[in-house]
């Protein structure tokens, strides 16, 4: 019979307590901590029945059998070296940062998209429309900035500057920087509509062009003959290597619906859905909006609900996180911390030891054996 497994990864949200965490700036960071004691009513039944309130000593009396703390060994706390390292593929050499893009980088990037930048400074992204949004629609050059995280973004209005002009230009950085062997995670094209500075928003076309991985879980499992799906950015965040069919959406509501039509649909043979949710991140954890993140949670928690009685016996269900984005510290940065990882499958399973991240994917590896 076919056998199926699920990895959702939900995009920031951590449980602390990282050992090294004073190393990235961000000792006292505890996203789900600080948000049940932040947000009154924050409540996530479904969760729990997996194991994540005595994971995070909130029901002790429970028993968490399948819920797990994972620490991450690699150097970062960003999605590409998170994601990588929970299918297997650790970063020991942190990927390149910077405060600003080197000019004689910059200039190729101007040149191959016969433009001009503005900014080239690290910014949040609504900051960064705040201050040069109307400036970029008003000369037509587009917007550059970065991050605490290995990115490379670039933001342009998707009528004035066109959407598919960017993800063109995007797409000819990201082999600039291959060619120039400049180890940057993550190009990242981030279209906005509006009139102005007080109106302007950021899109769901947002598109990421990431580095190659190296062998991970998904490639040895597609090398077995398991269809890999990914949900999300998932196939971005691996440059689509081991990825047989690709499912982008726009946000969280999307992402929740594509897994329930996945796991409706007849299996042919051996499948792993992998999806990332990345509306508590993008939409909450860097802006600092714990009730937001909250509620978002909440609304994930209510769908989980609706999703576990679909799980039979062949299938295996984790739900973990990359990464932290505490809502409640300072900067709008993600946060270094431990993840959850809640195991679930109505079969006699043996996930084995789940201590860090990369032991996803081998648990994942495992239930194909």
């Amino acid at each position: 019979m076919a056998r199926r497994a699920l990895t959702i990864v939900l995009d920031s949200v951590a449980c602390g307590n990282t050992p090294d965490a004073s190393a990235y700036g961000d000792e006292g960071a505890d996203t789900l901590g600080h948000l049940f004691e932040g947000v009154p009513g924050l409540n996530l039944p479904n969760l729990f029945s997996l194991g994540l309130g005595g994971l995070l000593g909130i029901s002790p009396d429970i028993r968490c059998p399948g819920a797990y703390r994972l620490t991450e060994t690699s150097a970062g706390k960003d999605t590409t070296t998170g994601h990588w390292e929970l299918m297997g593929c650790t970063i020991k050499n942190a990927f390149f940062t910077c405060a600003s893009f080197p000019d004689d980088l910059v200039r190729e990037m101007e040149m191959a998209g016969g433009t001009q930048f503005i900014g080239n400074k690290v910014a949040s992204g609504t900051e960064i429309l705040t201050a040069l949004g109307e400036e970029h629609v008003r000369t037509g050059f587009p917007i550059l900035y970065t991050s605490a995280d290995s990115v490379l973004q670039i933001a342009a209005h998707e009528e004035t500057f066109g959407l598919e002009r960017l993800l063109d230009l995007c797409a000819k950085t990201r082999v600039i920087l291959d060619h120039r062997g400049l180890r940057i995670g993550r190009v990242i094209a981030r279209p906005f509509l509006g009139k102005d500075s007080s109106d302007f928003k950021r899109t769901g076309n947002r598109h990421d062009y990431s580095l190659f991985p190296e062998e991970t879980a998904l490639n040895r499992l597609t090398h077995k003959g398991v269809r890999v799906v990914g949900v999300g950015k998932i196939s971005d965040i691996f440059a689509g290597s081991g990825i047989s069919e690709s499912h982008p959406t726009k946000d969280n509501a999307q992402g929740m619906a594509a897994i329930h039509s996945l796991w409706d649909r007849p299996l042919a043979g051996d499948e792993f859905v992998f999806a990332n949710l990345v509306d508590f991140d993008s939409l909450f954890g860097h802006r600092r909006d714990p009730v937001g993140y909250a509620n978002c949670l909440m609304d994930f928690d209510k769908w989980l609900g609706g999703f576990l009685p679909k799980v039979g016996v062949e299938d295996l269900v984790i739900i973990t996180a990359d990464h932290g984005n505490d809502p409640y510290f300072h900067g709008t940065d993600h946060t270094r911390e431990q993840v959850p990882c809640l195991v679930f499958s109505r079969g006699v399973f043996d996930p084995g030891k789940m201590e860090f991240f990369s032991d996803v994917g081998a648990c994942v590896e495992r239930w194909f054996t």
